[in-house]
This record gives structure tokens, sequence and C-alpha cells, in this order.
């Protein structure tokens, strides 16, 4: 005997999705027992997709913002107090750094030079904010990027984001490559010298210090090293050599408020009378000889680079306060010679960055 049995079509998937919104619709009005009284894998499908809202999955490019939109956004940098993590207590400098962008500048000779500049701004939070919109600082920079560079323009940046932030003490610092065109020391050739400078604008209880930060890469020859190896050669007829490396001064300087113009090159042609063993561009078999001459009769200890570093700074009147740090990169020794010179309060130090002195390297 032959038994039949039915077999249901197995629903198609207009009706699953009709059966799905009833679904959704009757738990909008439904208890929270009525839903768990539900068979548990219908439950199941309803955590998934009861309450849980469709999301457009396309850019709207044609989307715009409004004012009404726009005083919508939640702004949590600029929330109450109450939002404050960790101790309630001010924070000196918070800020951006490594923002970059062309700037132009002025030189000596009146000649203009575009050049990729990193800015690094901050300014102080008190204990009651919660933070700062760090695009502020760069919009505050943008306003003023295209015009011709000065520490007049850095002002009015800081004004801006001082105001835009309500801060008290604010600090724009710019760090750049600057080229300059140096001749060789016999041939007649020249080549640019790229030094690197940072220039710094500091405002702190209403009072604000300009200041230029130069990097100077010389040549340091020992003196004792010179004297044994002359030695070698009165006493024994030893032919001997004596070491020196590859040296970095950082010279800082706050530049005292007049009418005249510390130019970038007034600082290098000071630090090249101070010590004019400085390491050569174009260089030809004349200009090698010269070089191995001039470091003869100029041979420095890394304590005589920054006491004559600080004769040509105190000798000129546009600067004030300075620092010079000296790295002398041995090559007879496995560490470095340093030394630290500073005069006026604007760069005392209680205590060193311990990486500060592997920032004096000269990469080329």
């Amino acid at each position: 005997m032959n038994v039949i049995t039915s077999v249901e079509k197995a629903p198609e998937r207009a009706q699953a999705e009709q059966a799905l919104a009833t679904l959704k619709a009757w738990a909008t009005s439904a208890t929270a027992a009525e839903i768990d009284a539900l068979d548990p894998a219908v439950t199941r499908l309803l955590s998934q997709t009861g309450a849980y809202p469709e999301f457009n999955r396309v850019y709207p490019d044609d989307f715009a913002v409004g004012d009404t939109y726009h005083a919508s956004l939640p702004d949590l940098q600029n929330g109450p107090s109450s939002l404050i993590r960790g101790a309630k207590q001010q924070i000196q400098h918070v800020g951006i750094s490594n923002f970059r962008l062309p700037i132009g500048f002025h030189t000596r000779d009146n000649g203009d030079l575009t050049l990729e500049t990193s800015v690094t701004g901050s300014v102080s939070l008190e204990a009651d904010k919660k933070g700062i919109n760090m695009s502020r600082i760069m919009r505050s920079f943008y306003k003023h990027a295209e015009r011709t560079f000065s520490f007049e323009v850095i002002e009015a940046a800081l004004d801006d984001y001082k105001a835009d932030l309500e801060s008290m003490d604010a600090r724009i610092q710019m760090r750049f490559s600057f080229p300059m065109r140096i001749e060789s020391l016999r041939s007649g050739l020249s080549g640019y010298q790229y030094y690197d400078v940072a220039l710094e604008l500091v405002e702190k209880d209403g009072v604000r210090r300009k200041m230029i930060h130069l990097d100077y890469v010389y040549s340091s020859t020992c003196p004792c090293s010179l004297e044994l190896s002359e030695h070698a050669r009165a006493t024994r007829g030893q032919l001997a050599t004596p070491h020196s490396q590859r040296s970095v001064a950082r010279v800082s300087a706050v530049i005292n408020e007049d009418d005249s113009c510390l130019w970038f090159e007034d600082l290098i042609d000071a630090c090249r009378r101070a010590v004019p063993t400085e390491t050569q561009v174009m260089v030809k078999r004349e200009d090698e000889q010269a070089f191995a001459e001039l470091n003869a009769a100029n041979p420095i200890f890394v304590e005589d680079a920054a006491r004559l570093f600080c004769e040509q700074l105190q000798a000129e009147p546009r600067i004030g306060d300075f620092r010079v740090i000296a790295s002398h990169q041995e090559s007879l020794h496995s560490h470095d010679a340093i030394s630290v010179l500073t005069e006026g309060p604007t760069f005392e130090m209680q205590s060193i960055d311990p990486k500060l002195f592997n920032t004096l390297f000269h990469v080329g």
C-alpha cells in the first residue's frame, strides 16, 4: 500500500520579508516578557533585526553642513570639567607637532625663498578645562602662511589661536632647512650648505620672547692628538695623524627687541668666525689640502668650542640670553665629548633631556 504525505512548498523571499516585517512591527509594541516568551530562535532573530537601525552605506556626496546641524555636533574637548580624566591640573603645553606647510622667507641679500617648514604650536590649558581643538592651531597658521615670513606673522598666528583657545601662555616653533651658497676654500667652486634652523616665539605670563636655534656643523681636530702626532714626527720620524671628527653646535639665542634684524646669515657668520672649520660642500684636491691646513691652524677641544661660540654671541648686540650645546663625535673614543654653556636665565637647565645629545647628529 502506498502512503502519500503532503509536502509544503518552501516560502518565497517576498513571503519571508513580509513575515519579518510583521514580526518587527509587533515587536515595537510588545513587552519584554512577551518577546521572551517566543521561541528562542525567533527571539534571537528579533535581537538581530528588531531595534537595530538600517544605516545608509552610500557616501552622501551632496550633504551640506548647515548652521543648525553644525551646532548639534558633539564637542567633547570643550566639554565641562566633569569630563576631565585624571588630576585637575594645569597643562603647560598642549598642541600639535610637525605640522608642515610651505612658508616664504626673506634672505639677507633680499632674495625670497619658499621652504618646507615644520610647525609646533602649543598653548597652556587651565586646570578646569577639558581640552583644546587642535585644528584651530592649524587654521590660525594657515590664515597667515601665504604672507612673506617674519616674526610678525608668527605673532599674528599666536594671537589668533590664543584668542580662539582662550589660553594664557602659548608657543610656536618653526623648523626648516635653510640653504646658503658657500665658496670652496681654494678651487673657486661653490655649493649649497643646508642649515637646520628653528624660530620660536614664546609667551609666558604676558611676556613674549623671540628665539632662533641653529645647528652649525664643523670639524674639530684634537689639540692633544695634534701635539702627540707632531712629537712622533719630530722625535722618531714616525708619520702620525691627529684625530678629528664631525661636530655639531646647537646655538640658541634670544633676539633683542630693537629695529635691527638678526638674519639667519648673520648668526651663521658669527659661528664661522668662532670656529672656521665648517664642513665643506664642494671639494677638489686643493680644497682638501686647505681644509687639513685650516684644521691644523684651529685645533679645539669641546670646551674651547663652547667658549669661542660664546665670545661671538656676547659681541652681538642683537642677541640677549643664549645657549651653546656642542658635541664632538669622537673618532678616537667610542663616546662623544659634549659641553653646554648658557648665559642668562632663559636657557638655564636643572635637568638635561636624556635624549638631548642624540639629536646633535648631522645626517647630511
